[in-house]
């Protein structure tokens, strides 16, 4: 699994927006916003079935996500292998993790089987503005 420094990692749990990109089905790039939490070395992001990016993401496994911000010029982008899913205790673990850190969630909820969630392994990444 790829390690990232103490100061990415800080970074990574202090943000909770990534642009997530997925290969279409005709080879272009799909690149839209996603909420995610940074847990365990992993990116989890909550999506809805009806979406592209889910669609995509049935048909290749293969992602890329950036993170970053402007004040200070900071970022991280990382490729990796991804993995949904939407039930049994994985599921219960990553929905009590997004509930208590976004407020949105708390106030849309939703339960087993109605969104999924991707799980990113990262496998190459690049960073700047890190010392």
């Amino acid at each position: 699994m790829l390690d990232f420094t103490s100061a990415e990692t800080r970074f990574l749990e202090k943000n909770e927006i990534a642009r997530l990109a997925t290969i279409s089905y005709d080879g272009m790039l799909h690149v839209v916003p996603v909420s995610y939490v940074f847990k365990d070395n992993l990116f989890l992001i909550a999506v809805d079935y009806e979406t592209k990016k889910y669609r995509n993401r049935l048909r290749n496994n293969q992602v890329a996500l950036v993170v970053d911000t402007l004040s200070p010029n900071r970022g991280i982008m990382v490729q990796g292998h991804s993995e949904i899913f939407e039930k049994g205790s994985e599921f219960r673990r990553a929905y009590r993790i997004f509930h208590r850190r976004l407020s949105w969630v708390r106030a849309d909820p939703w339960k087993e089987g109605e969104a999924p969630f991707i799980r990113v392994k990262p496998v190459k990444k690049a960073t700047w503005g890190f010392r």
